[in-house]
């Protein structure tokens, strides 16, 4: 089954499915190709975060050591499992280079415009498009239990509120003010205002109905196995479905995004990083706000009759498999920071573990390939993807139509570490 479009958009997830609203709202023609499995993947069952706060990226200073004093750890919120691959010691080596004090400080404006952009225009889908997907308006608090937690959740407030980002200490009563339901064994936290949460799998499914009724066209089972291209265009894709012609290609495949380039002799630097989480119907207590542990880096999100618990940054390659310690070190940290919570038996938890695109410098891919310039990225956003996900699809449409982007994307290069 062939076929064609004036652009192709290879990946259903929420950047994907994002692209393909702000393309179709140009008017131009569509198609979305996946390999399947979306339902299952990091768009639907993440913790749903949608954060203007988090203005630090994945390399940062310090980063790097912890992750080797916890490489035996099975426990750790942070692992990579080394192995002699070129694409991840070349990855690990540029991480190094990047996690510097400078490059948190250049990259801090940049994840604030992108993840506040995120934020205006779930606002904007809500009041435009009448959907419903449960967004939140109600903050963060990252809270902490010692003094090296307290310490680190301050610094990044104070750089926070340096570029404009709204940050609270609150300690004691101040805890039990926000969230006067809950009896806190944290001895304080950082309260966000400005961010929001919503429901991951709600946004995806009213997302999927929406970009079906302006027109687009969704392949949701034509799995990309390879590219054709004359000179420096890009002119089909070859799918299990055929072949596929457009004009424009936009890569949003996540963590599979470098294995869909090797016959095009395009390098990616990205990295599957493996996460989970923990979902539990019925929670006996009543948490309004989500939540981060910050020493145990866990991200604890309220849901209708729900409450999901996710956590972890597993370099591990394409591994899908749960690590049960993981899961168990999750759930474990929770009741160190806030007391009453029962934990149902293993039988009612619902597990899932998912892969996200990790880039060495904690910044999106957003732009043009120089190599093929009708091929654009959309990937490598890692924990990010939801919050990022409709301003990276306003900012492929914008480089589709020829207009300026409304965020420079110099710093976002697919071709920055060439």
């Amino acid at each position: 089954m062939n076929g064609s479009a004036e652009v192709i958009v290879i990946g259903a997830g929420a950047v994907g499915l994002s692209a393909a609203h702000y393309l179709r709202r140009e008017g131009i023609e569509t198609m979305v190709l996946d390999r399947g499995g979306e339902l299952e993947g990091c768009s639907v069952q993440n913790a749903g975060l949608v954060v203007p706060s988090h203005i630090i990226p994945l390399a940062a200073p310090g980063v790097m050591r912890k992750g080797l004093q916890w490489m035996l750890d099975p426990e750790s919120p942070f692992y990579v499992k080394l192995r002699l691959e070129a694409s991840l010691l070349s990855w690990v080596w540029k991480f190094h280079r990047s996690a510097t004090r400078e490059h948190v400080r250049r990259s801090a404006t940049i994840l604030r415009d992108l993840c506040q952009g995120g934020l205006t225009r779930f606002r904007e889908l809500e009041e435009a498009e009448g959907m419903d997907f449960g967004l939140r308006r109600r903050g963060l608090l990252m809270l902490f239990r010692t003094e090296r937690g307290r310490a680190s959740c301050l610094e990044e407030a104070t750089l926070a509120r340096e570029i404009g980002v709204e940050a609270e200490l609150l300690e004691g009563a101040g805890l039990r003010k926000l969230e006067p339901g809950i009896t806190f064994r944290a001895t304080g936290g950082v309260y966000y205002p400005g961010d929001a949460h919503l429901s991951p799998s709600l946004f995806m499914e009213q997302m999927t109905r929406l970009v079906e009724k302006e027109g687009a066209a969704i392949r949701a089972t034509s799995a990309v196995v390879g590219f054709e291209h004359a000179g420096q265009r890009i002119t089909g894709v070859r799918t299990t479905d055929g072949l596929c012609e457009a004009d424009h290609f936009v890569l949003a495949g996540g963590a599979w995004s470098p294995t869909l380039l090797r016959d095009l002799d395009l390098r990616l630097p990205l990295q599957p990083g493996k996460g989970y989480s923990a979902t539990v119907s019925n929670p006996s207590h009543e948490l309004t706000i989500p939540l981060i542990l910050t020493e145990h880096h866990v991200a604890v999100t309220p849901f209708p009759q729900k409450i999901r618990f996710a956590g972890t940054m597993e370099l591990a390659g394409y591994d899908l498999t749960i690590n049960r310690r993981r899961v168990d070190a999750i759930l474990k940290a929770v009741p160190r920071y806030i007391a009453g919570i029962g934990l149902p038996p293993e039988r009612e938890v619902e597990l899932w573990a998912g892969l996200r695109p990790c880039t060495p410098d904690g910044l999106p891919y957003i732009g043009r390939f120089r190599d093929y310039d009708n091929l654009l990225a959309a990937t490598g956003h890692a924990m990010l993807g939801i919050t990022m996900a409709p301003v990276t699809g306003n900012l492929v449409a914008d480089l589709v139509t020829g207009r300026e982007t409304e965020i420079e994307l110099t710093a976002l290069s697919p071709d920055r570490f060439r």
